[in-house]
């Protein structure tokens, strides 16, 4: 039963990062650009990148910071806290479009989705902490199962979308302007954090 429980929790909190409502305000754009099919292969494509990702993190995270990058974990918090706020930056003054310009042509969406809107300092981080607590396919079982849900949700939310949409356009529109306004207040905040708590490390270890 703790065993199970400790699986729960480990998804739960990798879910919590994901959080397929707040990834929806990011990729407003191409929600609505792309039909039904192509936005479902544009987001599992990203999905499996970020899983890959994720596992490998997740079996050998240790070694690839202590080996690989031969760098402390703080140095990346402080460089993941930088790329957030400006995104969240981008938000504040231009509004959820602002995420276009920072992934790029639609022929990179996938890879734009999958880094840095899924793939980022947090859920990495939670990917090597995973990895730490349980078994190696445990761990990725936790991975593939939380990442399956947050698709299969952003799946869900774009038909809603699409059906909401021709209806009661302008209510979509002051939804997602004020949900990506407080979203990037939210963003911006953990930023800060992120930064600060690399910086103590660095500190404390002078």
């Amino acid at each position: 039963m703790n065993d199970i429980s400790s699986v729960m929790r480990s998804m739960a909190l990798l879910l919590v990062l994901l959080n397929p409502f707040l990834v929806v305000v990011y990729l407003i754009d191409v929600m609505e650009k792309y039909d039904k099919r192509r936005f479902t292969f544009v987001l599992v494509r990203a999905g499996v990148i970020a899983t890959l990702v994720f596992c490998v993190f997740a079996i050998l995270g240790d070694y690839i910071f202590a080996n690989v990058m031969q760098a402390n974990f703080a140095s990346f918090q402080i460089f993941g806290g930088i790329v957030f706020l400006l995104i969240a930056l981008q938000f504040v003054f231009r509004g959820p479009r602002a995420i276009e310009i920072l992934r790029g042509e639609s022929e990179h969406v996938a890879g734009a989705i999958a880094m840095p809107i899924l793939i980022g300092p947090g859920t990495i981080s939670v990917s090597v902490l995973i990895g730490e607590k349980h078994s190696p396919l445990t761990a990725c079982a936790v991975v593939v199962v939380a990442l399956g849900i947050s698709i299969a949700t952003i799946l869900i939310l774009k038909r809603i979308h699409d059906f909401v949409r021709p209806r009661r356009e302008s209510v979509i529109e002051r939804y997602i302007e004020v949900t990506g306004r407080i979203t990037a207040m939210f963003a911006g905040t953990i930023s800060v954090e992120m930064i600060i708590r690399g910086i103590r490390t660095w500190a404390g270890k002078l």
